[in-house]
């Protein structure tokens, strides 16, 4: 696979050196490269209680990204998944301990946990007064005798470090981490695993499954689970950490890697939905592992005190910050954008070709989808299947037996139900339509008015492979048959996979090469929809 990296051995460093370029002065960095790569921030005096974390990268923004003002001093960062040195941790705690004390916050593995615990042990021999603490908040596996520390560390890094700000002392920060370990619970699931730079990756989760409690270096998780939907796998995450926040509780809410933000506002909805936390911090990637599809929850109930230190403003552009779970606000639209809803009257034979219609383009949305990825983004048969499926939900309010009603009514259904610029096209198209009707023209005039609207407001004609080289010959050849519309289309459609440069539409971004050989998804759509008129009709 494929990644922005240069040499593997040089990708911490340079990925720390990034991180140091976008601070603006706020870091600094030890001059240990490549063994010590230790970032700290650049105004600290030593005055106060020091925290210091870190362990392998690839878990980015955690731990570099959270250095600063209000959390953590300073970050000692290891290879890939790899811990640091005993080296790199005890220069890092040299470099910010002063009277004060200094706070190591670990994550429960083994080589964090030895190298960690050995600088802090050599620290202690300089002289300089070091507390650990081990954060085990994964509880993916409920009989492992030492449960990982994963995002749920953050809860850590963010309230010890508002109170270290604040001035309290090496004890009071240190008795405040462990009784934030003590009630945090974090489980995450993914639906791919990561790939680790240099090696292969390694596919062993399904299609159709996601893993369930896997761990931030990519460790096989508790069990795999059939995976349908957001909901549901949100839903088998929140039975896990049910009974684990009495009271208020804030949950976070996790990226792993890779998943889009699109996904995680979706879990996160699923997440509020269960009624599990009063405040959210994210979502967001906090601590990731590379580019995993996945995301995880950590949740924590919460004092009063310790709400406060986790909504305390921090400058670091990866912290999210913490919002309170409400119900949105939903405002009326504004007077004049309200739709006029039409008056109902039936028509049978009107609602039938409707339906038969809408029922093609919904059956026509795979297709037209992988048409559409030759030369667009591949969502024209979805778009055509939306507001299919919205008009006929619309049916029993539809105008059905006046055109000069119906087709303005079909404008406005569109311009809402249907996305990007076709919903706009075809709210043109329909509503000129229906203006002719009303002003006296047949049928087939009303719907040459409505192509000649669009394409006077949407800059495209026959030739620039586009819905219209199907559409303008179908309305031409309509007055000798619905047949006859109908083969017109079907040419004009085909015509469309022979016009390698289009100049409208989407398709005029995409090289000429994509388009060779392939029909416009859009006439193609125009000529599916009239050969079931034209069945329809001549049956």
């Amino acid at each position: 696979m494929a990644q922005f990296i240069n040499a593997k051995e040089d990708l911490v460093t340079e990925a720390l050196d990034g991180v140091l370029a976008a601070a603006g002065g706020a870091l600094s960095r030890l001059d240990g490269y490549p063994h010590i790569k230790v970032v700290f921030r650049s105004d600290w005096d030593k005055s106060r209680v020091a925290l210091v974390s870190g362990g392998g990268s690839g878990h980015e923004p955690a731990h570099a990204g959270f250095v600063g003002e209000g959390m953590l001093t300073a970050a000692v960062c290891g290879e890939v998944f790899a811990s640091p040195s005993v080296e790199a941790v005890l220069a890092g705690i040299l470099a910010v301990t002063g009277e004060a004390g200094c706070l190591l916050i670990v994550k429960n593995y083994t080589g964090d946990r030895l190298n960690f615990g050995l600088a802090a042990e050599r620290a202690r021999a300089l002289g300089r007064k070091v507390e650990m603490v081990v954060v085990d908040d994964d509880i993916a596996l409920p009989d492992l005798p030492q449960p990982r520390g994963v995002a749920g560390t953050l809860f850590v890094h963010k309230i010890a470090g508002a109170m270290a700000e604040q001035g309290a002392d090496l004890d009071t920060v240190t008795a405040a981490a462990k009784a934030v370990i003590g009630k945090v619970a974090s489980i995450g699931m993914s639906l791919d695993t990561c790939t680790i730079p240099g090696s292969s990756k390694e596919n062993r989760i399904g299609a159709g499954k996601a893993e369930l409690g896997l761990g931030i270096h990519g460790e096989p998780g508790v069990e795999q689970v059939d995976f349908s939907t957001a909901m549901s796998a949100m839903g088998t995450v929140v039975d896990k950490l049910r009974g684990h926040a009495e009271g208020q509780a804030v949950a976070i809410v996790n990226n792993l890697g890779s998943t889009t933000p699109l996904e995680m506002s979706v879990l996160t909805h699923a997440l509020t939905e269960a009624g599990l936390v009063d405040h959210l911090i994210g979502p967001a990637p906090l601590m990731t592992s590379l580019d995993m599809h996945g995301f995880s929850v950590s949740i924590m109930a919460v004092t009063p005190a310790e709400l406060a230190a986790l909504g305390a403003p921090v400058p670091m552009p990866a912290w999210p910050g913490m919002a309170q779970v409400v119900t949105p606000p939903v405002v009326p639209l504004p007077d004049g954008l309200t739709p006029i809803e039409p008056i109902p009257s039936q028509n049978p034979k009107t609602r039938e070709i409707i339906q038969k219609v809408t029922d093609l383009l919904i059956a026509s949305e795979t297709k037209l989808n992988t048409l559409d990825a030759k030369s667009g983004d591949g969502d024209t048969g979805s778009t055509l299947a939306t507001a299919a499926r919205a008009l006929q939900s619309s049916l029993d309010r539809m105008p059905l037996a006046d055109l000069t009603q119906l087709f303005p009514a079909l404008g406005n259904e569109l311009s809402q139900t249907m996305g990007g610029s076709s919903g706009v096209i075809l709210a043109i198209y329909f509503n000129a339509a229906g203006d002719a009707c009303a002003n006296g023209a047949t049928v087939q005039k009303a719907l040459v008015d409505g192509l000649t609207r669009v394409s006077q407001v949407g800059g495209a004609s026959v030739g620039d492979r586009t819905m219209i080289d199907a559409l303008a010959p179908a309305l031409d050849a309509l007055p000798s048959g619905i047949s006859a519309a109908a083969a017109a289309a079907r040419t004009g459609a085909d015509s469309t996979a022979a016009i390698h440069r289009a100049k409208a539409g989407r398709a005029a971004y995409v090289p000429e090469e994509n388009l060779r050989g392939h029909n416009d998804p859009g006439a193609e759509a125009v000529a599916l929809l009239f050969d079931a008129l034209a069945r329809e009709m001549v049956t």
